[in-house]
């Protein structure tokens, strides 16, 4: 049996117990104070940074000389009780912040920026207990001392966003149109271009994320990421800006028949002329990754670069107009400025100065276009012919009944008796029957002007945004026009009038009353003539687009959302009201220029020529409108411009209240 143990014997365990517990409970709590003392100092040590980035960035510091964010960040520390000496540091850092598609912010240093600010500070305490009896177990050399490291980063409220575009109000695009779009995209960008219908409306009907568009972009570019103001100045072709929108909207599920139109896009782009996206695509000056995160229309950007490539080299595209409808023709088409089809950026800096550095402005294009047209193909044009050969028919009895009235006119027909050479009236009509039609068109124009938000950020008080609009941009040039000079610079082109009427003069002789006379000896408006000429801007038409909560329909949506999409007024008919709209038509008297006898009798005769001029109206509106209609409605609408009907969309997302922020 076992042996018995007596209380005497297991006298001093409850001691033993009880001196190793209290041993445990002491390095515990020694644990606990010192681990709390590091703690707390820490917690100092963030509290300091923390007030010192607030402050510098809501006193408006920067990184630049003078009186700078470091300053600000110092005097705060040192009203906190920190004291910056060889031990305890404090360094402060301007820049901005990029935030990623998953939300997470990061840091980025840049001196010119001050969009957010960065203060770290170290600070050297005692070794911790734990600290030391680590270092007993370790090779390292024991330090007494301990360095704790805070960083704190303050940005500024995020500021309301907003996004303007403008386009014209196509919903799909048919057969004809795919017809006209494919011979002119193939002469501005120099490839041939062979989309379907479906491809083109696919193109229409797909969306693209700007954030995305310009990261990828930027990974083909090896350009550093978020670096958005490098990226919109770096130099890109039109293969490459089309290749990076290929890549994203097949990462989103894109259709075939969208990538295989941006496949034959792609490989048409065989001019390499130097681009850069910033003009077409205006972002406002520190505009953040959050304020990029809106759609635009993929065939709006197709266009915008196309467009732009074309504007950058010397190229003119010639297209058949008979996919417009007019058999035998030839238009030259060039683009004189791309269009900035998008803008995003602050309102509140934009009302400051709408037009000015800070602006969220859109336009379309400058296209400049040029028919050359020979009037005989045009003779069945209703009142062509009975006008002109009214006009000389009503000159005629003038210009005789002054020659018979004169001397020197029979001194000249007895010369021409004697068979010498005596002058005489020789009319030409349309002496140069080629007529140039020259059209500068630039659908619209679109600027942010005022805007609000609701009061604190809440669903109380009005959302709006004010674009002012001005549709129906158009210069229109009729009369003659050098092709090379038009299309070899911005300039508008010089005009000079077409003859009508050329009231010439020719050497003739009379020998035993027959007559000849020499047309080689023609004298173009010796005794005067009639030129027309129109120099003029199409009617435009100003007006205030507000996109607002307390308009149905018309609230600004957020970014990312679709726009809120209001259309302009339309314009007045431009085609069918010429004779009202083109204020610009004069009619041009042509004065004598010889210097003979016969150039002075017939300057009796401009009044005649002034009296005949209303003549020419109807043959100027009879003339321009069967061209200028499928110019205007066919060949301007496939290029993204449409003088008739503009849709201008706006997206607006309200920033955050308060004077700054604590972001990282």
């Amino acid at each position: 049996m076992p042996q018995f143990r007596s209380p005497v014997r297991q006298r001093g365990a409850i001691g033993l117990m009880a001196a190793a517990t209290l041993s445990l409970a002491i390095v515990l709590m020694l644990l606990v104070v010192d681990t709390g003392r590091l703690y707390m100092e820490q917690r100092k040590l963030q509290r300091v940074v923390d007030t010192a980035a607030l402050e510098a960035i809501s006193r408006g510091g920067n990184c630049l000389p003078g009186l700078t964010a470091a300053s600000y960040a110092g005097q705060s520390a040192t009203r906190n009780g920190y004291t910056v000496d060889a031990t305890d540091t404090l360094v402060t850092t301007c820049g901005s912040l990029i935030t990623a598609n998953t939300g997470l912010r990061t840091f980025t240093v840049d001196a010119t920026q001050s969009a957010a600010v960065k203060v770290v500070a170290s600070r050297t305490v005692t070794t911790s207990f734990a600290g030391g009896a680590q270092a007993l177990f370790s090779e390292a050399p024991v330090s007494l001392n301990t360095t704790l490291n805070a960083s704190a980063v303050a940005a500024q409220p995020q500021p309301p966003i907003a996004q303007l575009n403008i386009r014209s109000n196509l919903v799909s695009i048919s057969t004809s149109q795919s017809n006209i779009l494919n011979p002119l995209f193939s002469g501005l960008l120099g490839g041939n271009v062979s989309v379907t219908a479906l491809g083109w409306t696919g193109l229409l009907n797909t969306n693209i994320n700007l954030l995305s568009y310009l990261n990828q972009l930027a990974i083909n570019l090896n350009v550093a990421a978020g670096n958005y103001t490098q990226l919109l100045n770096t130099q890109v072709t039109a293969t490459q800006l089309i290749q990076a929108a290929a890549t994203v909207v097949q990462l989103n599920g894109a259709t075939a028949d969208v990538m295989t139109a941006l496949g034959n896009l792609q490989l048409a782009a065989t001019n390499s002329v130097p681009l850069t996206l910033g003009q077409i695509l205006q972002l406002q000056s520190g505009t953040t990754a959050a304020g990029l995160d809106a759609n635009l229309q993929l065939l709006q950007l197709i266009q915008g670069v196309v467009q732009l490539a074309n504007s950058k080299s010397a190229v003119a595209a010639t297209l058949p107009i008979s996919v417009l409808g007019l058999a035998n023709f030839t238009v030259r088409v060039k683009v004189i400025e791309p269009p900035q089809f998008s803008a995003i950026g602050n309102p509140a800096l934009a009302v400051l100065n709408p037009l000015g550095p800070n602006q969220i402005y859109v336009r379309t294009a400058q296209i400049r276009t040029m028919l050359s047209v020979n009037l005989p193909v045009l003779s069945g044009v209703s009142g062509l012919s009975s006008a002109v050969l009214g006009l000389v028919g009503g000159l005629t009895p003038v210009l005789n009944g002054v020659l018979s009235l004169n001397l020197v006119t029979t001194l000249n027909s007895v010369l021409c008796l004697l068979g010498a050479g005596c002058q005489q009236l020789d009319p030409l009509i349309l002496p140069s029957p080629e007529i140039d039609i020259s059209l500068d068109a630039g659908g619209a124009i679109s600027y942010v002007t005022a805007y609000s938000c609701p009061v604190g950020g809440g669903p109380s008080g009005t959302k709006s945004l004010t674009a002012h609009t001005i549709t129906s941009i158009a210069d229109l040039k009729v009369g003659k026009i050098n092709p090379v000079a038009a299309f070899s610079s911005t300039a508008e082109p010089t005009v000079t009038p077409l003859p009508l009427i050329d009231l010439g003069t020719v050497t003739c002789h009379k020998v035993l009353l027959i007559g000849t006379c020499d047309e080689s000896t023609h004298v173009p408006f010796a005794a005067g003539g009639i030129g027309i000429m129109v120099n003029t801007s199409v009617a435009q038409n100003t007006q205030d687009l507000v996109f607002s909560s307390t308009t149905p329909f018309a609230t600004p949506a957020n970014l990312k959302l679709p726009p809120s999409i209001i259309s302009a007024a339309p314009t007045n008919n431009i085609v069918g009201s010429l004779s009202n709209t083109l204020t610009g038509i004069s009619v041009n008297a042509y004065q004598p220029v010889s210097s003979n006898l016969l150039g002075s009798i017939m300057t009796a005769a401009a009044s005649a020529i002034s009296s005949v001029t209303a003549l020419l109206m109807p043959v100027i509106t009879n003339l321009l409108s069967p061209l200028l209609d499928p110019l205007l409605n066919n060949l301007l609408s496939a290029l993204g411009i449409n003088l008739m009907d503009v849709d201008v969309g706006a997206n607006m997302t309200c920033g955050q209240t308060g004077v700054a922020y604590l972001v990282i």
